[in-house]
């Protein structure tokens, strides 16, 4: 079994991930001894298996006698190499390495799902469930049971292997003997104790608890526990509720793991995908969630989830490590994974999550996984072979669902500063931030995995457009783009080991001035940038506008000895992309291998993605090129095979060694070169008002857009502020004007910001703003923000 086999991803191609709530029964192969007179437990335990296996779908219909017939395959493909020996079940799984155990019951998962379900060609064969026991019993007898202890990563033993076992022994219940069954139970029993949720730290948080809470539902479910079952239920509790720091959900939308890292589509992914399915399986018995606090986990969907979903693909600026999982796909099935895989699986969460949920929640959620469903071109959702029956079911019943209208793509702008990130999306695109402080790691190492994601959260600036560019980071981006050359970023060409600066979010900038302020459609994000393993220092600002980002960076110093760049634009362009590029109205070669120094650059174009602006001109490097690289350049687990792919990139060279360096652009999404012409042209649509160590600032007068980030006290144009802050206006021609002041740096006890302006009166405030002045000018005082955790305050006025 090749490619990047991650932990999780064991779970996700075994199709024990894949979950589908209870409906109607069709096509899956029956439990022996017909009809039962079922008990609680039984109960429990037949709807785990529907949940398992799905139901409701005609094996004989797209896209399912597809799926069936590549899981058939599978099966045989791994039983004819499953060998049991003394250390191992297959030849390439040594039961000596952790990893291996829950491979190797990853194998046994897919035989059996072959087994039970219709249509796979081993439907219901009895030679092949005589080889499952065989095998199960083999891996119980040398690699996981009471007398074993416990080696290697603890995942394996206390949630991979366990969760996979415990959904076999589901799936063949009625085909295993209780003795079994109780030594599956007692392997479980053994490293899933009830203590294992005694204490909500270490290893049991966030989406670790929720994993560990569903191996003990389940062995309560087949061991006819009570007491088990409850506990995993009530154990569930710690998960819900706002935390300020650490793991878990923030009030802002943020979801954390591993303390330093923004893990929505990863760990968060996981999180949602196991709270789904044991709300779901517990709903309407006696162990039901209850607690209250549930409520905050519907809430998340919207909350936390839907900002980072776009077309169906889940972004990579909350998805850790996980970037660095893909494979090549060289024949019909195998771990494809990219950001449409994260995304759907999610897709399949919600809409599983809905089942437990009120009537007016599932129906809304429906109408926007039937949205993302519909828009995802690039990668189908109901032709993801990676999916599982289960999901591919229930994803395909909310796509033909008639009384569902599909939701459109909001208008929005979110900054989530427990994780210093933020979305912006407009008609016709979405784009995100990547940051990093002492509260968020540059990236994600750790298993072997993302050995170069060094520089993402140096600001990296990902977008995508509504029909076009949905496979930009999807398409072998992670193993074959340059990795000093991240698109948005600031940074030092000093080489950087693999994995440099250490695991699990481990290395964090010494910074605290980082986020912004929004009124939910603009904003103005800022980052002190100091690079990773080095003295790179810089100011970034990034001004988000109706059709375009404004991006500023200054100060940019450094004394590596080595070249500083801020890259413009890397843009994938594709196995064998041509796209064109103009610069100031004249074509540039498409021959690959290019490279200009551009001077004088006023604007700059990709045809089908969109333009660049630079105010002023600008001397601008640009290089077209073929990169090859391998998964396994990134993710020891990847594939060694050769990928290329093509890369148009733009970037401003500060020169080695640079004191005080500065530039200025403006992206333009999807624009043609006549609207990039035409905004390049128009000098006075855009101020830049600072671009210093002091203050970044800009204003727009069409919009009626001021706003700086003041790194240090001071005054630019119209605005002031006694101290660090962000703060951003919008005035809309209505005699009305709108401010937002956030404190980035969560440390002052008290602010003032003035605004020379005349203001009439003040329509409406936050509590935190302790005195508000008006006439001439408008001077807002406002409270302690320390425990406002870098949150927008907003206030309303009129304009005298």
């Amino acid at each position: 079994m090749s490619g990047p086999w991650s932990r999780r991803s064991f779970l996700r191609l075994s199709g024990t991930a894949a979950l589908l709530g209870p409906v109607s029964s069709t096509g899956v192969l029956a439990p022996a001894g017909g009809a039962f007179a079922a008990d609680a437990y039984d109960t429990l335990r037949l709807k785990w298996r529907d949940m398992v296996l799905g139901t409701g779908f005609d094996p004989a219909a797209a896209p399912f006698a597809e799926k069936l017939a590549l899981l058939g395959a599978r099966a045989s493909e791994v039983r004819s190499t499953m060998a049991a020996v003394s250390g191992s079940l297959w030849p390439d799984l040594p039961l000596t390495v952790s990893r291996s155990i829950t491979g190797s019951y990853a194998r046994l998962a897919t035989m059996a799902q072959a087994y039970a379900q219709p249509g796979t060609g081993l439907t219901g064969s009895t030679a092949l469930v005589a080889e499952i026991k065989a095998g199960l019993d083999h891996l119980y007898d040398q690699a996981y049971n009471p007398s074993t202890s416990q080696f290697g990563n603890w995942w394996d033993f206390q949630i991979g292997s366990p969760q996979i076992l415990l959904d076999i022994s589901t799936i063949l219940h009625d085909r295993l003997s209780a003795t079994q069954i109780g030594n599956h139970l007692a392997a479980v029993d053994t490293f899933v104790p009830d203590s294992s949720v005694t204490h909500y730290t270490g290893t049991s948080t966030g989406a670790n608890r929720v994993d560990l809470c569903r191996s003990l539902a389940l062995r309560g479910v087949l061991g006819k526990s009570a007491a088990k079952i409850a506990l995993a239920s009530s154990a569930l509790s710690p998960v819900f509720p706002f935390v300020t720091d650490g793991d878990g959900f923030y009030a802002d939308g943020s979801f954390v793991q591993h303390g330093h890292l923004a893990h929505t589509g990863s760990y968060g992914a996981v999180l949602l995908g196991g709270l789904a399915s044991l709300f779901s399986l517990l709903d309407g018995s006696a162990w039901a969630v209850e607690d209250p606090n549930r409520q905050l986990v519907f809430d998340s969907v919207e909350r936390s989830y839907a900002p980072f979903l776009y077309n169906g693909l889940m972004m990579d600026a909350v998805s850790g490590r996980s970037t660095s999982r893909g494979n090549p796909r060289t024949g019909a099935y195998g771990f494809q994974g990219g950001d449409h895989g994260r995304g759907h699986d999610v897709l399949s969460s919600i809409a599983l999550l809905g089942t437990a949920a009120s009537s007016a929640e599932d129906r809304h959620w429906r109408g926007l996984v039937k949205g993302w469903i519909r828009r995802d071109y690039y990668s189908p959702v109901l032709a993801d072979t990676d999916l599982g029956i289960a999901a591919l079911a229930r994803l395909k019943a909310v796509h033909e669902d008639d009384d569902v209208t599909a939701i459109a793509e909001p208008t929005a702008h979110r900054i989530f500063p427990g994780m210093d990130r933020a979305v912006h999306r407009r008609p016709g695109w979405a784009a995100s931030v990547s940051m990093a402080s002492k509260r968020m790691g540059f990236y994600e190492t750790g298993n072997g995995e993302n050995l170069r994601g060094w520089h993402a959260g140096a600001g990296m600036l990902q977008w995508w457009g509504d029909t076009y560019g949905n496979g930009q980071y999807t398409d072998a981006f992670w193993p074959t783009v340059d990795p000093y050359r991240l698109p948005g970023t600031t940074v030092s060409k000093k080489v950087l080991a693999d994995a440099e600066g250490g695991a699990w979010g481990l290395p964090r900038p010494d910074v605290n001035w980082v986020g912004g302020a929004t009124d939910g459609e603009y904003a103005a994000l800022g980052q002190f940038v100091r690079g990773l393993s080095s003295t790179l220092y810089a100011k970034k600002s990034w001004f988000c506008l109706a059709d375009s980002v404004v991006c500023l960076a200054g100060a940019v110093r450094c004394a590596d000895g080595t070249t500083v760049e801020t890259v413009v634009e890397n843009r994938n362009l594709g196995a064998t992309g041509t796209q064109a590029l103009t610069v100031n109205g004249a074509a540039q070669s498409t021959a690959l291998g290019w490279s200009a120094t551009l001077t004088g650059t006023n604007w700059a174009q990709i045809a089908g993605h969109g333009g660049y602006v630079f105010p002023g001109g600008a001397t601008v490097q640009a290089l077209r090129q073929a990169r090859t690289g391998s998964w396994r350049d990134v993710n020891t687990g990847g594939t060694t095979d050769p990928v290329t792919r093509r890369y148009l990139t733009l970037w401003i060279d500060h020169g080695v060694d640079p004191v005080d360096a500065a530039c200025v652009h403006v992206l333009m999404p999807g624009a043609t070169t006549t609207a990039t012409a035409a905004r390049a042209a128009a000098t006075g649509w855009l101020t830049v008002l600072a671009n210093d160590n002091d203050r970044q600032g800009i204003r727009v007068p069409s919009l009626g857009f001021t706003a700086v980030n003041f790194w240090f006290a001071g005054t630019v144009g119209t605005l002031t502020a006694d101290g660090p802050a962000c703060v951003l206006v919008r005035e809309h021609g209505d005699g009305t004007a709108t401010l937002c002041v956030s404190d980035p740096m969560r440390m002052r006890d008290a602010l003032t910001v003035r605004w020379n302006r005349p203001v009439a009166s003040v329509i409406s405030q936050p509590a935190t703003v302790t005195s508000a002045t008006t006439g001439s000018s408008l001077t807002l005082t406002f409270g302690d923000l320390t425990g406002k955790a870098g949150a927008t305050q907003r206030i309303e006025v009129v304009l005298g």
